[in-house]
């Protein structure tokens, strides 16, 4: 392994799941979500040609799962373009560097993520008090510390293309972190949202556990700019997309998606901003 890329101290298997670990779902003829224990990846390509890039990177501890995903598409010994990081929390960028010295391969994030995984900067702490559930309760466990992949991630390109994904852009959709970032494809409204919206209460315990599919703003433990996190899902409804995979939850669709984005932008306050917690301004309601 290669020595000048690692993860933080904090770095540890988290020992959370739910029902859809595991599972595989084709939404599209060349988008693909598998779930890795709470959280998603984006396999985005053509079987046929073999060419793909992977959206995120998973939990800690789940490189080789995330390999025989690839692999199941794709084929034995198959090596995605890049990796597009939506941002770098702990549970999307769990397996980088075990994946990076696998595949030597690229990537990419937006410039104001870089921080995060270049070991200079820790993301601000989770708040075990926001009002919420039981994964809320549990975030001080979670990893924080950067982590640091050096001079194999590079800033996405500042004209909104995405390497190696023809047909998407990126949108800067901040809030929950600062370089956060969801990929559209306007031919078909196709979104990769990452935790910009989530289509399960992910605070939630039992949610999680059971996966139980609404839409919600993104994970409150974590986000710390609600203002900013408004602003992004309005920015993403405004697109109308027609499919939509999310960092936690199952994709959602057509109908469902349109309504479900119709009533998270209008009554946002209610749904996603907590009620308490030390990031939540109360200026904002």
């Amino acid at each position: 392994m290669d020595k000048d890329i690692n993860y933080g101290s904090d770095y540890k298997f988290i020992p959370a799941t739910s029902i859809g670990s595991g599972i595989n779902i084709q939404v599209l003829p060349d988008l693909f979500c598998h779930t890795v224990q709470i959280v998603n990846i984006s396999l985005v390509g053509n079987p046929e040609t073999n060419e793909f890039v992977l959206v995120d990177a998973g939990m800690p501890n789940s490189a080789n799962e995330i390999i025989g995903a690839a692999e199941n598409y794709f084929g034995v010994n198959s090596r995605p373009k890049a990796i597009i990081l939506t941002h770098g929390h702990f549970d999307h960028v769990g397996a980088i560097v075990e994946l990076i010295n696998h595949w030597e391969i690229p990537v990419y994030a937006h410039e104001l993520e870089l921080p995060f995984l270049t070991g200079q900067m820790s993301y601000p702490e989770p708040d075990p008090t926001v009002e919420g559930g039981m994964v809320a309760k549990m975030s001080p466990l979670f990893p924080n510390e950067p982590i640091n992949i050096g001079k194999n991630v590079e800033k996405l390109p500042s004209d909104g293309s995405v390497p190696s994904m023809p047909g998407f852009r990126w949108i800067h959709t901040p809030g929950h972190t600062p370089g956060h970032i969801s990929l559209f494809r306007d031919r078909d409204k196709a979104l990769i949202a990452g935790d910009a919206f989530v289509t399960v209460k992910q605070d939630s315990l039992y949610k999680v556990l059971t996966q139980k599919q609404e839409i919600n703003g993104p994970p409150r433990y974590f986000t710390t700019d609600w203002n900013a996190s408004k602003e992004s899902v309005m920015k993403l409804a405004a697109l109308q997309p027609e499919v939509a995979v999310t960092g936690h939850g199952l994709p959602m669709s057509g109908e469902l998606l349109s309504e479900s984005l119709e009533k998270l932008v209008r009554d946002f306050d209610k749904i996603a901003i907590p009620d308490f917690g030390k990031y939540v301004d109360k200026n904002i309601h």
